[in-house]
């Protein structure tokens, strides 16, 4: 596993969603979700980029989400279930219902306007 992701799960603590179980369990919890599906860090230079853009959206969104990294055996059915093709890709998700996502590394503004259309949050003035 490529460092930067390794990261998130040793240092943040997030999960390493290895099977559709897990992924179910994790999104039948209380509150919104993001999954991150990285790609193969050898051939997407963006896999890095996003375990490094992910968990600063979450500090700058105040924990209005939780996270999890999607293991390289479901990856592939995830983006498929969900219609998100292009890695890496955050998928939100309320009540285990998908509410949007956004694929490949995008500008920091993106970002600032498409995290709460997403997850319906009201204007946070960042």
């Amino acid at each position: 596993m490529h460092p930067l992701l390794n990261r998130l799960v040793t240092e943040l603590g997030w999960p390493h969603l290895q099977t559709m179980d897990e992924v179910e369990a994790f999104l039948a919890r209380p509150g919104a979700h993001c999954l991150l599906i990285p790609g193969d860090p050898a051939r997407n230079l963006e896999t890095a980029d996003a375990a490094v853009v992910l968990p600063e959206l979450r500090m700058v969104f105040q924990g209005a989400f939780d996270c999890a990294l999607v293991g390289d055996a479901i990856e592939a059915q995830l983006r498929e279930t969900h219609g998100v093709l292009k890695t890496p890709g955050f998928l939100f998700f309320r009540n285990g219902r998908m509410q949007g996502a956004i694929a490949k590394i995008r500008d920091w503004d993106d970002y600032m306007a498409r995290v709460p259309a997403i997850l319906g949050l009201a204007e946070t003035g960042v």
